[in-house]
């Protein structure tokens, strides 16, 4: 029987009240040994009405505390009873609360533990792409010195220093993105927003990555055809050129031989929204939400020079977000990718 504060209130009150109205009424007439007996009765009946009660709100909701915790415990928040409404009954208020701190305590622990794993692969991440380049450099140095009776003739010291000089080079880029990505994400890397040209900085980066697409026979192209001579928005520049290097020339690498990479340039009333698209094998959904995550790759296989270190497209959406943006993701297996976000337009008059 599931009687609520209120009724069991009640019942109390009609009964001590009965209780003392009939006595009222013949206790007057009543010897000693009846009057003492009539009130031992009535407070027996109120004893055990109040503990009755006691056990129904006090003890019964905290058997329900700890069945709840344990369902919390066991990531069962679908079994909880209660729905964490506004209910007068004040035991079953702290109940309530009482179960939804402890859920979200519990979540705060799955977050932690999620964080956690997140920090020991990125470390072991980090660990092999810095050592790659570090171990090629030292490698092709120590090969060097280690020529006692200098069988290697200058030509190939010479080849050697360059392929070490190369490694170390790599090595320096994957730094500097570790700081960049660093200070992103602390919010210390202001952006210099200004008013630019967007389709020129679009052919500018087509002259630069130019030499790539064409080692793959990837055809560049600008669309719509009829764009203006002049698209102006406000951004700082030389970030979203680097945003817009990155998802180029991923475009170029993931997309198809003798295919097409397409910028597209669509201008609207508020922004201009620009769209990187290619027609290589497409990400698949469970890959699409994890691509922006450092050194993420969707084919664990590529080698560091085919498939870069895993930092471009990070950087690119702290950048992106910088700028009040979102860079949206549209992939279908087989058929492409598509990465786009938005940029403002100069005010009227500005």
């Amino acid at each position: 029987m599931n009687l609520s504060s209120r009724t069991i209130a009640i019942l109390i009150a009609l009964l001590v009240a009965g209780v003392l109205t009939a006595y009222a009424r013949i206790g007057p007439t009543l010897p000693f040994r009846e009057a003492f007996l009539a009130a031992g009765v009535t407070v027996a009946a109120c004893f055990l009405l109040v503990y009755l009660s006691f056990e129904a709100l006090i003890f019964r909701e905290i058997n329900g505390i700890y069945a709840g915790l344990e369902h919390i415990k066991r990531k069962e928040f679908k079994k909880l009873s209660s729905k964490f409404l506004f209910r007068p009954e004040p035991v079953k208020r702290v109940r309530d609360e009482i179960l939804l701190m402890a859920e979200r305590r519990q979540q705060e622990l799955d977050e932690l533990v999620r964080l956690q794993a997140l920090r020991r692969e990125f470390l072991a991440d980090v660990s092999h792409e810095l050592k790659t380049p570090l171990f090629a450099a030292q490698g092709f140095v120590h090969t060097i010195l280690d020529d006692e009776d200098d069988d290697i003739d200058l030509a190939t010291r010479r080849k050697f220093l360059a392929k070490a000089a190369a490694s170390l080079d790599t090595l320096d880029a994957l730094v500097q993105d570790l700081v960049t990505i660093a200070q992103l994400e602390k919010g210390v890397v202001r952006m210099r927003r200004q008013r630019f040209d967007l389709v020129a900085l679009v052919r500018e980066i087509f002259e630069l990555l130019e030499q790539q697409a064409a080692r793959r026979g990837t055809v560049l192209e600008l669309f719509p055809p009829t764009l203006p001579a002049e698209l102006l928005v406000v951004a700082d520049r030389n970030r979203i050129r680097q945003v817009l290097v990155n998802l180029v020339d991923n475009a170029i690498k993931y997309g198809r031989d003798h295919g097409r990479v397409v910028v597209a340039l669509v201008e609207g009333s508020r922004g201009v929204r620009i769209a990187v698209r290619d027609d290589g094998s497409g990400i698949a959904p469970e890959h699409q939400n994890r691509i922006f995550e450092r050194f993420y790759r969707i084919d664990k296989s590529r080698s560091r020079e085919s498939g870069g270190s895993g930092l471009g497209l990070a950087i690119s959406k702290h950048i992106v977000e910088a700028h009040k943006s979102t860079i949206k993701v549209k992939s279908t297996v087989g058929e492409g990718t598509t990465l786009e976000f938005k940029l403002s337009k100069p005010k009227m008059g500005a």
